[in-house]
């Protein structure tokens, strides 16, 4: 298996609800010829909103899960003051803040936002992440 990532799936509650906010937040739709999902293309890879119940049927597991799902997505901004600009564009957006911004450990500055489905969204600067003009960002060795 190569070490990459293709296509982040998120199983929601109301898809039209839930592109209705990605969309708000200044994302294009890819690919709107299809229903029943949607897509985003984010950098190098595919950002996906399906119906949560359709998505474990798929998937072969029970829609039984709720609260925090062991994983949050990152989005990382150019400079340390885009934090709280993101942050309030996502609650302008209709997210819940879940954390407002601070200084981390490691250094940077993150808060944490959750879309309308509960999925946990950290929105970070780390000046040891480099961010290449077309939005890859590439680890030091």
């Amino acid at each position: 298996m190569e070490q990459r990532l293709s296509l982040i799936t998120l199983g929601v509650r109301d898809l039209a609800a839930s592109t209705a906010f990605y969309e708000r937040l200044g994302w294009r739709r890819s690919m709107n010829h299809l229903d029943g999902v949607s897509f985003f293309q984010a950098g190098g890879i595919v950002f996906g909103l399906y119906p949560r119940d359709k998505l474990a049927e798929d998937a072969g597991i029970a829609d039984d899960g709720a609260g925090f799902a062991g994983m949050a997505l990152a989005y990382n901004t150019r400079a340390r003051e885009d934090v709280d600009t993101v942050l309030a564009a996502a609650v302008a957006a209709g997210a819940t803040l879940l954390k407002a911004a601070e200084e981390a450990v490691w250094g940077g500055y993150s808060g944490y936002f959750a879309d309308p489905d509960g999925f946990a969204w950290e929105v970070a600067w780390n000046p040891g992440f480099a961010i290449a003009e077309d939005g890859s960002i590439r680890l030091p060795d």
